[in-house]
């Protein structure tokens, strides 16, 4: 990258330098991590650190601006090692209070490394999380280090066209069935269950199949299916088939109202493909199929939606939405939404209002769990001349999403500073390869692959194998 290009990154990186011209010539990684004092309009220019190995009068200087404390000077997030020139997307670290965030996941990790555990992550979100691109190289990667402990939970049969987990196969007969998931305008909770939508359909004949990787190195067997239904008045019935072969026929109805309902099925730790298949004498709602191993190793539960919002979580049925998440047993929960609440006109007062409530619910749910945010990605808006220039919400989302994290005990990792600052996906989407699409929304497949491997070694800064 020329030098001219890299120091106009740096200028408007909400890491940007603030320091003599003598500090410029120094190795990138001081660079990077030198001090920067946003104005309050600019507040997406980043978020502090508040690591562990920094000294105590940054920790509480980062602790106290996190907190809204005045006057305090805030720093942007650290970076891991020293950035590539020829690569975008900076290596930084995540950000929280003491430097402990990821504890829990680290634990169940090191349980997975040493054969006598699981780690189980789930990952909510919008389009970037519903791609399975970033999430996918996490799992994949995870999963031969750690172990493949199985895919995790997935829709038994598509609820748009698009869906997909990577390294699953699935096949359904779409047409046959209904989804449906919380709408822009809608106000009263439902039973979307913990992926936060669902597949119904009660029709005669609909069906859908998920089934085991039949390439590369995880994902290639399964030895448990773990079915997530809804029990219901006038419920219908379901047949399910393991390899071609009915091996369950499960009633969903019920007198006394509606209640989650589970189908396990234990098997052979081998290639499987499972099939429900609707009977018709009644509607059957699926809430996902977890497919998994009993062996020690990582799930990754992808359960991003398109267009979401971190509200929407408000309006799944608390009971069943808790009950769900409990049974996935999570390590981690992590956050990702921010982009299309870039967009929005709530007030940031009444948003940030709704990420704690969305956020403390987890945190009363899965208290042991590391739970993390992942900020808004760069989002810049196109003027009449289609000339660019910054979205400030953008700003005051990842404040208020570095705020909370901070004040719940969660990590924060700032999209926006991966990416190079506001603008940088101007840039990204103008690069040969493009690793930004051409919305100035989305990364393209390498962008997406480029934010996993950044955010894996995000997750995993700190981590030792031989701690207790």
């Amino acid at each position: 990258m020329p030098i001219a290009r890299t120091a106009r990154r740096i200028a408007r990186s909400p890491l940007a330098v603030v320091g003599t011209a003598a500090a410029l010539a120094v190795a990138w990684t001081f660079v990077w991590e030198a001090f920067w004092a946003p104005s309050p309009v600019a507040a997406e220019d980043g978020a502090e650190g508040a690591e562990a190995e920094r000294s105590a009068q940054v920790a509480e200087s980062a602790a106290a601006s996190a907190l809204g404390q005045p006057g305090i000077v805030r720093r942007g997030p650290r970076l891991l090692q020293e950035p590539d020139p020829e690569v975008p997307g900076l290596p930084i670290a995540i950000e929280d209070r003491d430097g402990r965030s990821m504890e829990g996941l680290h634990a169940a990790l090191r349980e997975a490394e040493r054969g006598t555990g699981q780690a189980r992550l789930v990952f909510y979100g919008a389009s970037h999380v519903a791609s399975d691109l970033f999430t996918g190289v996490i799992r994949h990667r995870l999963q031969e280090r750690f172990g493949d402990a199985g895919h995790g939970m997935i829709l038994p049969a598509h609820p748009w066209r698009t869906y997909r987990h990577l390294g699953a196969r699935m096949q359904s007969n779409r047409r046959l069935w209904d989804s449906s998931k919380v709408r822009v305008n809608m106000r009263d909770p439902d039973f979307f269950g913990v992926a936060g939508t669902f597949v119904e359909s009660a029709r005669q004949g609909a069906w859908g199949r998920v089934a085991t990787a039949d390439r590369g190195p995880v994902g290639r067997t399964a030895s448990r299916f773990d079915l997530y239904y809804l029990q219901r008045p006038e419920g219908g019935s379901f047949e399910v088939a393991l390899d071609g072969e009915v091996v369950r026929r499960v009633e969903t109805g019920r007198d006394d109202g509606y209640a989650p309902g589970y189908l396990t099925l234990d098997v052979p730790d081998a290639e499987h493909e499972l099939e429900v298949r609707v009977e018709g004498d009644g509607p059957v709602r699926f809430f996902g199929v977890a497919m998994e191993r009993d062996a020690p190793g990582v799930i990754v539960d992808t359960l991003g939606i398109n267009g979401a919002r971190a509200r929407y979580h408000l309006l799944w049925d608390d009971q069943l939405y808790r009950e769900h998440l409990r049974r996935r047993q999570p390590n981690l929960v992590a956050l990702a939404y921010g982009t299309n609440e870039a967009g929005d006109d709530v007030p940031i007062e009444r948003y940030e209002q709704e990420l704690r409530a969305v956020l403390g619910r987890i945190r009363e749910t899965v208290p042991e769990a590391s739970c993390l945010l992942i900020g808004p990605s760069d989002r810049p808006v196109r003027r009449p001349d289609r000339s660019f220039e910054d979205r400030p919400r953008t700003g005051q989302i990842i404040e208020v999403q570095h705020r909370v994290a901070l004040e719940m005990g969660c990590g924060f990792f700032d999209l926006v500073a991966f990416s190079g600052g506001p603008l940088s996906m101007v840039e990204w989407a103008a690069m040969d390869p493009r690793y930004g699409q051409p919305d100035h929304v989305h990364y393209t497949r390498r962008g997406y692959h480029r934010l996993g491997e950044v955010l894996l070694d995000a997750l995993l800064a700190g981590y030792d194998p031989d701690a207790e």
